[in-house]
């Protein structure tokens, strides 16, 4: 059975892309980001790209490629245009399949849709959360929000630990931790193979 994990963050800057370059060396599965909003030279797929090891990685392309580094629904009126939700198609392939997200659940597309309304509801959704002040609160909001919607839910944890943060964060969602991401010096391949290998039985 092939799965299908969409990787989102409780906020911006918290780990998804490493934490996507992980899963994706893990189960040597195909990578797709629907919405890229700025950075279009070195996007999060040429990240994700770069980290990985495994030759069996498709890199699918984007939905929507944006150029200004901003919300999708802003940046995407700067380029011209409204996103549709209708075309942002699941890639077809036979392989795992990690999506990843924009900024957190509920960033806004449009006048209407958000992030969330991106994920479908075979796909599992793995919450990246990194300690900063607030980040309870947005983890919880995060976390019930999917499991209010029906989703699988797992987290990662993201930087060096904040045992008090994490541990009601456990307590209060119940929702099953696949490890920690440590604040490293640098992330390269060596470095996501080790956490590839770490995750790969938990996944």
């Amino acid at each position: 059975m092939k799965k299908k994990y969409f990787i989102t963050g409780i906020s911006t800057e918290v780990g998804k892309t490493v934490a996507s370059a992980i899963i994706t060396e893990a189960l040597e599965a195909d990578y797709w980001k629907p919405i890229q909003s700025g950075d279009l030279e070195y996007s999060d797929t040429h990240k994700v790209e770069k980290l990985i090891s495994n030759s069996t990685t498709v890199f699918h392309p984007n939905s929507y490629a944006l150029q200004t580094p901003m919300s999708p629904h802003a940046s995407a009126e700067i380029d011209g245009i409204t996103i549709k939700i209708d075309n942002i198609k699941e890639p077809i392939t036979k392989n795992h399949l990690v999506i990843e997200g924009a900024g957190g659940l509920l960033v806004p597309l449009n006048d209407k849709n958000t992030l969330l309304d991106v994920i479908k509801p075979d796909y599992k959704v793995i919450v990246v959360s990194r300690h900063y002040l607030g980040s309870i609160n947005h983890t919880l909001l995060t976390v019930n929000l999917l499991k209010e919607k029906g989703f699988e839910v797992s987290l990662i944890f993201s930087g060096n630990e904040h045992k008090t943060t994490e541990d009601i964060i456990k307590k209060m969602t119940g929702a099953p931790v696949i490890g920690r991401i440590e604040e490293e010096p640098y992330f390269d391949k060596n470095v996501i193979k080790e956490y590839a290998e770490l995750f790969k039985s938990i996944l």
